[in-house]
């Protein structure tokens, strides 16, 4: 939980790496499936010649993945790498070639995942043109729902979905050209922006009703951090195309697509990594799924709910709290310049993140102005006591 600097100063992580810690910083059962790894066996390429230690891993990430249908694995290197595997398999099985995105999503920058991203301009500036065929539609934010409405009214996942149909599909993109539809089941950089219940389940219809694959990007939302081995389980909805990273290998580079086993019906050399799966990685992959089985996917489900019981009553507390949302812990705490205006307030998160810094907490944000909590896993009662206690004295000094 504590990261030390060069100067011997020590710091709180709220961060984990930005969502990779999941057990913490070198976890002992870690560090030891690392280090026997390391004496056996370091790099062999999957591609090439498969070893049990990948085998292992594949069958655990089929039988732990949403759906009740046999699946097949891809191993890369990272999230990014995950996403154009992913891109490229809808391409490849539907022979359909464009994706439908949501507006502030984040799924990487290499060249097919930045295409999908939009939650900075700075992010795609100066490397267009991008893929083409990509649209991005609006995302459901219940407190900031891109559609008018009366108090407790908001209808913004109904009507998201029915944007694609009644208007996107009507007017601009013909559905028979759509290959996947790819969405966060919660927004990552985006904001940490949590969508209503049924969102999921109208777009998985939707997405049925015109032969479209769905993919789900966990990459930051999965393996556990939102108190369910993926944030898609709250929601009851199961993508054809799975993807994380971040978490999986606490720390280690890894990344994996995992999709329908009839989906997967490329040729071979279709789609290589020459590191991807890498026998180190997988050793750390297959304990840190162990770990958080045993107990750290439940400390998240029980620390988020403390801490989310905690921050219950900030927005009164603190006039510059707009909103805190989250499940597990992946937690946003958005500030704004007014809470009835809702207008963000960037400068604000900056000195509270620049403060919490100089108090020996880390902290980033996402989005325009809201502060994210993703803790280790690991966290204990009184390591979020800490950081709350920094966070309402950092708040409250920024509304001077």
């Amino acid at each position: 939980m504590f990261i030390e600097d060069v100067d011997g100063n020590t710091f709180l992580d709220f961060t984990a790496g930005i969502a990779v810690a999941s057990t913490g910083h070198c976890h002992p059962d870690v560090a030891r499936a690392i280090a026997r790894q390391a004496e056996t066996l370091i790099h062999m390429s999957g591609t090439d010649f498969y070893y049990p230690l990948m085998a292992r891993l594949a069958e655990k990430l089929a039988a732990i993945a949403p759906g009740d249908f046999p699946k097949r694995v891809y191993f890369g290197n990272s999230g990014t790498e995950a996403m154009e595997a992913a891109m490229k398999l809808a391409r490849y099985h539907t022979r359909r070639h464009r994706f439908i995105a949501f507006m502030n999503a984040f799924h990487g920058r290499t060249f097919g995942s930045l295409s999908l991203t939009a939650s900075k301009a700075a992010q795609r500036m100066g490397f267009g043109p991008l893929l083409s065929g990509v649209t991005h539609v609006p995302f459901p934010n219940p407190y900031r729902c891109p559609y008018p409405h009366s108090p407790g009214a908001c209808q913004c996942d109904r009507l998201c979905v029915e944007f694609i149909e009644n208007q996107l599909f009507r007017t601009q993109v013909p559905p028979e050209e759509v290959a996947a539809i790819v969405v966060e089941p919660i927004q990552g950089e985006g904001g940490y922006v949590v969508p209503p219940a049924e969102f999921l389940r109208r777009l998985r219809e939707l997405a049925d009703r015109h032969g479209i694959l769905l993919i789900f990007d966990e990459v930051q939302s999965g393996m556990g951090r939102t108190g369910r081995m993926w944030a898609s389980e709250h929601f009851g909805a199961a993508p054809d195309i799975i993807i994380t990273a971040k978490g999986l290998a606490s720390g280690l580079p890894l990344g994996v697509m995992i999709a329908r086993a009839d989906l997967m019906d490329w040729k071979p050399g279709a789609h290589a990594s020459t590191f991807g799966g890498n026998p180190i990685a997988c050793a750390a992959a297959l304990e840190t799924i162990r770990l958080l089985e045993e107990k750290y996917i439940s400390n998240a489900r029980r620390m988020g709910d403390y801490l989310l019981e905690r921050l219950g009553g900030w927005a009164e507390k603190h006039p510059t709290v707009g909103d805190v949302r989250g499940k597990g812990l992946m937690i946003g705490i958005e500030l704004v310049k007014d809470q009835k205006t809702r207008v963000p307030n960037p400068e604000a998160r900056r000195q509270v993140a620049e403060r919490a810094f100089e108090q020996g907490l880390l902290l980033l944000g996402c989005g325009e102005s809201t502060i994210r909590l993703m803790p280790p896993l690991v966290v204990e009662q009184h390591h979020a006591d800490f950081a709350l206690d920094v966070l309402d004295r950092t708040i409250a000094e920024s509304e001077r």
